[in-house]
C-alpha cells in the first residue's frame, strides 16, 4: 500500500500531468473563456511536437523549435478557423475533431514518412538531445526523499521543472487576461454573442483570437508531452482530446486552478483506482491486459457521477458556467 500511495503522489507531478494541464488552459481560452466547442485539441498538440521534433532533427536550435512549434498551432488555428467560427457550437466541434484526425492520418501516412516518420513517429533520440544537455542536474538518477527519477532523460527532474513552471506561466497569462477588458468580451461572447455584437464588437475576430492563442497554449503542451516520450501520432487521437476536455470539466471550466487540479485528480485517481484493482482483484479474473480498461470504467462512471451532483466541477461556479449549460 505504501508503494502504491507514492506513485499516485508521483503521478501528481509527473511531466505527463503538466503536459495535460497546459493543453486544459488551452482549452479554457476556447470554452471556458469563449465557449467554442473546440474537439480538436489533440491536434494541436499534435502539430506542436511535430513543429518542434522536426525543427531539431534538421538542426534547428532549441529557441526556433519553441517558436515553430508554436507557429505552425496558431497557422492551424487560422485556417481552422477562418471558415468555421461561424458555425454553431455543435458544428464547430465536428469540424475541429475531423481536422485533428485529418493531422493525425496526414501525421502517419506513408507519403510523410521521411517527415513525420508515418505511424512509427519520430524516436526520442532524434529530438531530445539539445533539452537535456541543458539540465543541471547528474546524467543519472536523483532521489528526493521517496521519489527517484532521471536527472536528465525522458521523464526526469529537468523535465518535471520546466513542465510546471510554463504550466504556471500560462495560468498566470490566463489570469491576467480573463480579467482584462479582452477577456470580458470574450466572456461576452460566451453568454450572448448577439449582444457583444449589437455593441460593435468584432465577435468573429475575438473568437479567432481566442482560438489561435489556445492552439499555442496546446501545442507546447504536446512539446511537453514528447519531451518525456516521443512523437506517435496515435497517441494524440480522439481519446486525447476527450480526456483534456474531462480535466477541465472535472476541475472546472472558465476557473484559474481548475485545468491543473483536474488533470492532478485524474491521473492519480487512474493510478489508484489500477494499483488497487491490481492488489484485491485475483489474475483469473481480471489479468493485467485488462486492469487498465476497468480502471477507466470505474474512473468514468466516477465522473459521470461528478457531472450528475456538481456539473460546474470541482472549483467552477455553476452560476458562471457548468457542464450542462
Amino acid at each position: 500500500m505504501g508503494d502504491l500511495l507514492i506513485d499516485v503522489v508521483r503521478e501528481a507531478f509527473t511531466p505527463t500531468t503538466a503536459a495535460f494541464a497546459l493543453a486544459a488552459v488551452g482549452l479554457n481560452f476556447h470554452f471556458g473563456l469563449t465557449g467554442l466547442l473546440n474537439m480538436g485539441q489533440a491536434g494541436f498538440m499534435l502539430l506542436g511536437m511535430y513543429g518542434f521534433a522536426i525543427t531539431i532533427r534538421e538542426g534547428g536550435p532549441l529557441w526556433l523549435a519553441v517558436i515553430v512549434a508554436i507557429a505552425v498551432a496558431m497557422v492551424f488555428g487560422l485556417l481552422l478557423g477562418w471558415p468555421t467560427l461561424k458555425l454553431r457550437g455543435d458544428y464547430l466541434a465536428i469540424v475541429t475533431i475531423a481536422a485533428a484526425e485529418m493531422v493525425r492520418y496526414l501525421g502517419r501516412s506513408q507519403n510523410l514518412n521521411s517527415l513525420t516518420g508515418a505511424s512509427t513517429g519520430i524516436r526520442g533520440n532524434e529530438f531530445k538531445g539539445p533539452f537535456e544537455d541543458l539540465s543541471p542536474f547528474p546524467d543519472s538518477m536523483v532521489d528526493v526523499g521517496p521519489f527517484a527519477l532521471h536527472g536528465t532523460r525522458s521523464t526526469s527532474w529537468w523535465l518535471v521543472i520546466v513542465a510546471w513552471v510554463v504550466v504556471a506561466i500560462f495560468i498566470a497569462i490566463f489570469w491576467r487576461l480573463s480579467r482584462s477588458p479582452w477577456g470580458r468580451v470574450l466572456k461576452g461572447i460566451r453568454e450572448d454573442e448577439d449582444a457583444v455584437r449589437s455593441l460593435g464588437k468584432n465577435v468573429y475576430s475575438y473568437k479567432m483570437q481566442a482560438l489561435v492563442i489556445g492552439g499555442g497554449v496546446g501545442a507546447l503542451a504536446g512539446v511537453i508531452w514528447s519531451l518525456g516520450a516521443s512523437v506517435q501520432p496515435d497517441s494524440m487521437g480522439r481519446p486525447t482530446t476527450f480526456w483534456v476536455w474531462t480535466l477541465l470539466l472535472l476541475g472546472g471550466a472558465a476557473t484559474i486552478f481548475g485545468p491543473v487540479l483536474g488533470s492532478i485528480l485524474f491521473w492519480c485517481a487512474l493510478v489508484l483506482v489500477k494499483g488497487l484493482a491490481a492488489m484485491w482483484i485475483p489474475d483469473t479474473v481480471l489479468n493485467q491486459q485488462q486492469l487498465e480498461p476497468f480502471s477507466l470504467v470505474l474512473v468514468g462512471v466516477t465522473l459521470m457521477c461528478l457531472v450528475i451532483f456538481r456539473p460546474q466541477g470541482v472549483l467552477g461556479d455553476k452560476r458562471e458556467l457548468a457542464f450542462n449549460d
